[in-house]
């Protein structure tokens, strides 16, 4: 993490590091990564920016309708009323009726709002600054940071302020290695699947670079019009541009002034960092270790797999361990029954053959008489 390095290189407009520049690692960015906290945060203050909506509470139920009653051998549906007309009998009103109301009508009153917890909403905001200096996690989320020369990346504050102009931004972002991370936003910029095309937001893009200052807003105009880039100011970090989906590891470019004053705004004085529930999160490392083994119980042998217990009336292995006497008779009684098959089996094989002879003899009798003809044309009987 970034804790392993307690100094941040500060790197000018041309992106070189500046010399005796270097700013003390900010407390906050140690704090303890909660992607849980993050996602359940992130998904209820996503819910506070909807717009009520529902359908015409009159929908549905604009035709004049009334059941026909039990009797007539039809369901008790309301039926519009009048004559004339197709329409005249029809079911209306359900659900279920051609031109009736949807079933459950959406409401305004629907609950579309969620309070989230100060403290949680503190502690997401923290886990995801914590996040955007970790290099693993910021390239694990599709941000392209492979000419970037170190994470979290911090400039002077001239190159962002001093920006008054996008070509102006651009070079600054190109100078540190972070405009392959626009690039790549720009190129995924795709027209919106679904309705959402025809409603003010045609266009679907990834997310790129976050510019955090500290100060005025002079650059908003410069950085603005960069596809994916957004701009925000340090006292007003919000985990919907952190963690955008509720997903950590944000690419965040810091100015000088903004990482400094992250300082003031977390820690004494601030608000307070999360402590991690374990200093030590490697489990296994834990569970392996000498003091963990020393006192912990012996690996259980796994119980023992018992036979299954076989019917010695069926089995006969399981027969001659109870008595081999019994065993033994029994095959012999089933060779003899094997040699008695086999005998009999060859005398109904010479049955057949005999029968099949016979069988033969017949048809041949039986086919020279009726080539012979009638023995009675002639008057001589065969005589």
């Amino acid at each position: 993490m970034a804790a392993v390095r307690p100094l941040i290189t500060v790197h000018s407009a041309s992106g070189a590091p500046l010399p005796d520049a270097s700013i003390p690692l900010p407390a906050v960015l140690t704090a303890p990564l909660r992607c849980d906290i993050v996602q359940s945060v992130f998904r209820d203050i996503s819910k506070n920016n909807r717009q009520a909506y529902s359908v015409n509470i009159h929908a549905g139920k604009m035709p004049s309708a009334k059941s026909w009653g039990t009797g007539r051998a039809v369901a008790r549906i309301p039926r519009v009323g009048g004559g004339g007309t197709s329409r005249s009998g029809q079911g209306a009103f359900g659900n279920m009726c051609r031109g009736g109301r949807m079933f459950a009508p959406t409401k305004t009153w629907r609950k579309w709002h969620r309070r989230v917890n100060v403290t949680l909403k503190k502690y997401a905001v923290a886990s995801a600054i914590a996040a955007s200096a970790v290099p693993s996690l910021v390239m694990a989320r599709g941000h392209r940071i492979g000419n970037v020369p170190e994470v979290p990346l911090v400039v002077e504050d001239s190159a962002v302020s001093g920006s008054k102009k996008t070509s102006q931004a651009k070079d600054v972002l190109t100078a540190i290695g972070a405009y392959d991370d626009v690039e790549k936003a720009a190129a995924s910029k795709i027209i919106r699947a679904g309705k959402g095309k025809a409603r003010n937001r045609r266009f679907s893009m990834r997310r790129g670079p976050l510019v955090v200052y500290a100060g005025g807003n002079d650059q908003e105009r410069a950085f603005r019009n960069l596809p994916g880039v957004e701009l925000c100011e340090v006292s007003r970090l919000s985990l919907i541009q952190l963690a955008p989906g509720g997903h950590l590891g944000r690419f965040v470019v810091w100015t000088a002034g903004a990482m400094t004053a992250l300082e003031t705004i977390y820690g004494a004085g601030g608000k307070r960092i999360p402590i991690p529930a374990m200093t030590n999160a490697d489990l296994g490392r834990i569970i392996n270790s000498d003091e963990v083994q020393s006192v912990v119980k012996p690996a259980l042998r796994p119980p023992q797999k018992r036979l299954r217990k076989k019917n010695a009336i069926t089995n006969i292995k399981a027969l001659e361990m109870l008595d081999p006497h019994a065993a033994s008779l029994r095959r012999k009684s089933a060779a003899a029954q094997a040699a008695s098959k086999t005998k009999r089996d060859a005398q109904r094989a010479s049955k057949r053959a005999v029968s099949k002879k016979f069988k033969e003899q017949g048809s041949k009798f039986y086919g020279d008489a009726m080539a012979q003809g009638d023995v009675c044309e002639d008057g001589t009987f065969g005589l």
